[in-house]
């Protein structure tokens, strides 16, 4: 697993958080996220005072716990903003479901399109009510990959929505047998079969 911007974070995260959830039947806690950014091979640098702040080479991200919702902000070890991400958990009462989204940070300045789709969870059955493509960036002969799983790949199959990148949101993605191209952020999808 690489990282060298905020999508290649905000992905994984989003995926693990998703996995906890359905399998624990509740959002995360604070100390259960920071244990998923260690995972991730983030360190842990600040913690006090409700904040917790955690470093890789390129990136940083700030987890911000609350009583109604979760935020981690990811930006760019450079402090630059434009491609900063906001990943955000909370329980939705209109759709009675918990929600695991990602967000640029400043629509005013984020370079090009996020195309991310919501974790949906139904907070009864804890059946995903949405279809994210969610995974983690790998690098092989000079291209980055969001790699995913053949589960994942079958339920966006299963949606329609093949051409659509998940990670800027533009159509035309162009397959090769399990590896797709998106000529837009330049980013490729790899299904890893099992």
């Amino acid at each position: 697993m690489i990282i060298y911007e905020p999508i290649m974070l905000a992905m994984p995260l989003a995926e693990k958080i998703k996995d906890q959830i359905l399998q624990e039947k509740e959002i995360p806690d604070g100390e259960s996220l920071r244990k998923i950014l260690v995972s991730l091979g983030l360190e842990e640098v600040c913690l006090g005072r409700g904040l917790a702040l955690f470093r890789s080479k390129y990136v940083l991200a700030l987890l911000i716990p609350s009583a109604k919702y979760i935020t981690v902000d990811v930006f760019s070890s450079s402090g630059d903003l434009s491609d900063a991400l906001q990943l955000m958990m909370y329980y939705d009462k209109t759709l009675n479901a918990y929600i695991v989204d990602i967000i640029p940070a400043n629509d005013l300045e984020f370079e090009g399109n996020i195309g991310l789709e919501p974790v949906i969870i139904d907070a009864e059955t804890f059946e995903l009510k949405s279809i994210p493509v969610l995974g983690y960036f790998e690098k092989e002969n000079g291209d980055i990959f969001l790699v995913i799983s053949e589960k994942t790949y079958d339920a966006w199959k299963e949606s329609g929505k093949l051409e659509v990148c998940p990670v800027c949101g533009a159509d035309g993605l162009v397959w090769q047998k399990d590896v797709a191209y998106c000529s837009s952020c330049g980013f490729g999808v790899k299904v890893v079969k099992k």
